[in-house]
């Protein structure tokens, strides 16, 4: 047995006639809003100021909080605080050695994460 045939029917796409229309301008943009200072201009700054503050005091928190960890580990396993590597203690090459480019990556990250947070800002005050 088979399946009646359906008619091929053709799909259409019903629309708002208003979705082509221009969107009415705002008396005032979000970046006059900035410019002059406005509690709305402040709200948004604050937004942009608490989203760097954030990630700021969580990457300091991660790198330091990394690196204070190394003496204790040190201490506290003195077989790690032993062992050598190319002829030098362990400690000193990572102490001296890796803390170094962790500083410089985690620096390169934060400028990174805080440019696209910024055009992100800018994308938003410009379409509002």
């Amino acid at each position: 047995m088979s399946s009646p045939q359906r008619p091929h029917t053709q799909r259409v796409v019903v629309t708002s006639p208003r979705t082509r229309a221009p969107r009415a301008p705002r008396p005032y943009p979000a970046s006059r809003e900035i410019d002059e200072q406005s509690e709305l201009g402040a709200v948004y700054m604050r937004s942009l100021i608490r989203t760097q503050r954030r990630l700021g005091l969580l990457l300091c928190a991660v790198v330091c909080g990394s690196v204070a960890a190394l003496p204790l580990v040190f201490t506290f396993m003195p077989s790690v605080g032993a062992q050598r590597l190319f002829g030098l203690p362990l400690p000193w090459l990572l102490l001296g050695g890796l803390v170094f480019p962790v500083f410089v990556l985690a620096g390169w990250f934060y400028v990174r994460q805080v440019e696209r947070s910024e055009r992100e800002f800018a994308e938003l005050v410009e379409r509002s």
